[in-house]
């Protein structure tokens, strides 16, 4: 059938070119003298003919033309052209010399290539008529058109596919899915090519398509998602509106069926079944249920309930969201003693119903959830739960407080033993009697010291202490009027010398530590030693205060200047106590405006500004206490650091507390010398060597050279020094080793001399003389170090010889 439409459009093709060319031929023109005139310019010549330089029809080609020989498109032909070959005639412009060819002796154009209408509709080009010898151009360049001609090669097509639509289910017919458009690219001016119609290939039992306007809709009313929700619709669209030959394409829609709430939930089961221990919390989840829903989305969003009395006092229903489950939780104690078995009704609804789909039934559902609850070893239990006990706070060692019940409630009723926990009652001050549970009392009781008592009451299993419970007891301390009522506070009062009768000096008020529950109520009276007062008077105010007055036309502090009223107060028992306090009144000069000046004890005010000649006083005063506490520790430092020199024995100090630096060898003014000789008693040196002549140091020796004259070590060969060669030595291991103290290295090496020394020793300290003269002349040969200590010795020794001569 394909290749007899193929070949009923060829002829129909070549018809068409045969209409064409018979018409290009009809329409030539001849020229009718030898001018040209130029193209669209008329020349009216005789008889009313029009003269015209080019003549041709407007060109038409087919397109999609599949010969082996070049396609006849038309001719262009000249008035000027008399046959005989002299013009040549040319093209140019879109597709010139590679589409279309001329023939430059006849003028005859032909297509060589195939061309698609729907790529490019027309050509326009330009013609030229010249002279073959010359190259003359013979007549103006002219443009022309060819125009592509259409045919039905172009199937229509669904540019926008995939198409994915969606209709509720339930929907009734006709309802619209969604729209579907195809378009054609043949010419929609030409024919009827371009003009589609749609159909429906598959799926026209539920869907139906508009032939013109490509509107899906559904064909049934009872599309079910839950039976079927998607459904595949294959869309055809057919050109030449349909007709036979058009050309077709199609395409597939995928048309998804959407959920309402048109079932209710259902549970799998008539009945669950469940088990939880006896002791578990109030808020355990028991177990979890679930009702089945055949939508989806929030169509199977669910709330559950509880429909039974005893289900919704003892258990509580809540949803899951994230799963749509109910969890049936505990609501409250559970007890195996009582009840062994819960029956709970639960029921199913869907949050969101559609009112549409009220008449298919009710949307909810229900379910029989039977609990058993499981016996556990239970700690005993206190009944009845009281935790409140009085008791007189005058109450004997032993008295009975209150009694406190706990009862196993296991079906063994096993036998309860009572204790007291010793970290609410370290101070033991209650008992408890281990078997009955009687709560005695184990020290004397004071209200006003502690009021109420807070104690832990265990109760365990006889047999089992771990099985234990726990309850707390608040003990109140009912008070008993045993405190006497006394004054607030030590009550002074003053009054004036000129005080008139009937003024008031005081208001009395008292405090009582009991608490009567009627609330207090005190009496004041003056003491019995106190009634032949005639002085001051007391009045009861009858608002638990008193006031005092005086009784007299002024006082005179002179004759007595404090009175000591006694007060007794009593209060409203029972039984009723009372105490004595006494009130100290003062008298007192007052001013001519009542203001107290001075008392004769002390002065009762204090003015709030003292006068200069007070403030300098005190200032003084102050100065002194400051300069005494200054001297004293001046005193105290200047003694310490005098007891401190005289008790030291180490030679190191003394040189060190010198701490300063000489001139040189021209300052002989730097230090005294004859300090250093007074630390040595040479008088006790001298009075061992009493035996010698004057040459010796005897009597008649000449003092003036006892100042100048240094004694010199004289060796003895049978001294043992190694005893002081250690001691230095250690001296300078400590001092070497300890980085906190001064640097005496110096001085150490300075308190010895080994036998080896190339001179003799210098220093007066450590050192014994001979008690002889000695001859300190070598010293001069020591260099100019030592020159100044060479004039001190050597020098005076010079004097003393030449007055000598």
């Amino acid at each position: 059938m394909a290749k007899g439409l193929q070949g009923f459009l060829w002829t129909m093709l070549l018809l068409f070119c045969a209409i064409q060319e018979l018409g290009s031929w009809a329409m030539h023109t001849a020229v009718e003298g030898p001018g040209l005139g130029e193209p669209g310019d008329p020349a009216l010549l005789a008889g009313g003919r029009v003269k015209r330089g080019w003549v041709w029809n407007q060109f038409f080609v087919v397109e999609e033309y599949t010969g082996t020989e070049p396609l006849y498109v038309g001719k262009i032909h000249s008035d000027s052209d008399e046959g005989d070959g002299s013009i040549k005639y040319t093209i140019s412009g879109e597709g010139a010399g590679t589409i279309f060819l001329i023939d430059e002796i006849t003028g005859d154009i032909h297509a060589t290539e195939r061309l698609d209408r729907e790529q490019k509709t027309f050509y326009t080009l330009r013609a030229q008529a010249r002279d073959r010898q010359t190259d003359q151009l013979l007549e103006p360049e002219s443009e022309f058109i060819i125009k592509v001609q259409d045919i039905n090669d172009s199937e229509p097509r669904f540019l926008e596919g995939p198409y994915i639509g969606s209709v509720a289910e339930l929907s009734p017919i006709g309802t619209s899915v969604m729209q579907v458009m195809a378009s054609d690219a043949d010419d929609p001016t030409y024919g009827s090519s371009a003009r589609v119609v749609y159909s429906v290939l598959e799926g026209e039992q539920h869907f139906t398509v508009d032939s013109k306007t490509g509107v899906i809709r559904t064909a049934v009313a009872d599309l079910d998602r839950e039976t079927q929700d998607r459904y595949e619709v294959v869309i055809r669209a057919t050109d030449m509106a349909g007709q036979l030959g058009g050309l077709s394409g199609s395409t597939t829609v995928t048309i998804v069926v959407t959920d309402v709430n048109d079932n209710p939930p259902r549970f799998p089961q008539k009945m669950y079944q469940f088990s939880i221990v006896e002791t578990a919390p109030v808020g355990t989840a028991i177990g979890r249920v679930k009702a089945e829903d055949s939508d989806v989305g929030e169509n199977t969003d669910m709330t559950y309930q509880v429909k039974d009395e005893e289900g919704v006092e003892m258990f509580k229903v809540t949803t899951d969201s994230n799963t749509q489950e109910a969890v049936i939780t505990v609501q409250k104690p559970l007890d195996y003693e009582s009840k062994k078995v819960h029956t709970v009704v639960v029921e199913a609804l869907n949050k969101f119903v559609d009112p549409r789909f009220v008449d298919l039934g009710t949307f909810r559902d229900q379910t029989i959830v039977r609990v058993s609850v499981l016996d556990v070893d239970e700690p005993p239990e206190f009944r009845p739960p009281s935790n409140l006990m009085e008791v007189q706070e005058d109450a004997h060692v032993g008295s009975v407080v209150g009694v406190v019940t706990a009862l196993d409630p296991d079906t063994a009723n096993h036998p309860v033993r009572y204790a007291i926990d010793r970290s609410t009652d370290a101070e033991r001050i209650f008992d408890i009697d281990a078997k009955t549970g009687a709560i005695v009392t184990g020290k004397v009781l004071d209200r006003e010291t502690a009021g109420w008592h807070n104690i832990t009451v265990l109760a365990m299993e006889a047999d089992n202490h771990s099985q234990v419970s726990r309850a707390s007891l608040r003990i109140r301390i009912l008070d008993v009027n045993d405190n006497p009522p006394e004054l607030a506070t030590p009550y002074e009062a003053a009054v004036c010398e000129d005080a008139k009768p009937g003024q008031l000096i005081q208001t009395i008020s008292v405090v009582d530590r009991d608490e009567p529950q009627s609330g207090h109520r005190f009496y004041f009276t003056l003491a019995p030693e106190a009634t032949n007062n005639h002085h001051f008077s007391l009045l009861d105010i009858q608002d638990n205060t008193a006031a005092v007055h005086t009784q007299r036309v002024g006082f005179n502090r002179q004759e007595q200047d404090v009175y000591l009223l006694p007060i007794l107060v009593v209060d409203s028992g029972p039984p009723a106590l009372s105490s004595t306090g006494t009130l100290t009144i003062r008298v007192c000069g007052c001013d001519s405006n009542g203001a107290i000046q001075s008392c004769n004890s002390t002065a009762y005010v204090v003015s709030a500004t003292l006068s200069p000649g007070a403030l300098i006083a005190l200032l003084v005063c102050v100065l002194i206490l400051v300069v005494l506490v200054l001297l004293i520790l001046t005193l105290k430092r200047h003694h310490k650091s005098h007891l401190t020199s005289e008790d030291d024995e180490d030679m190191r100090d003394n040189v060190i507390k010198y701490n300063d630096e000489g001139g040189g060898e021209q300052d002989t003014e730097a230090y005294d010398m004859s300090a250093l000789r007074s630390l040595y008693d040479f008088s006790e040196i001298k009075a061992g060597d009493g035996g010698g002549g004057p040459g010796e140091g005897g009597p008649g020796r000449n003092p003036a050279s006892e100042l100048h004259a240094l004694p010199q070590w004289v060796q003895s060969p049978d001294l043992d020094f190694s005893v002081f060669r250690d001691y230095i030595c250690r001296k300078v291991e400590q001092a070497d080793e300890d980085l906190s103290v001064p640097p005496y290295d110096s001085f150490q090496t300075y308190a010895f001399e080994g036998s080896d020394s190339p001179v003799p020793s210098l220093s007066s300290i450590n050192t014994w003389s001979s008690g002889s003269e000695q001859d300190f002349s070598y010293l001069g040969g020591w260099g100019p170090r030592f020159r100044q200590l060479a004039a001190l010795y050597a020098g005076r020794r010079g004097e003393e010889d030449s007055e000598e001569s």
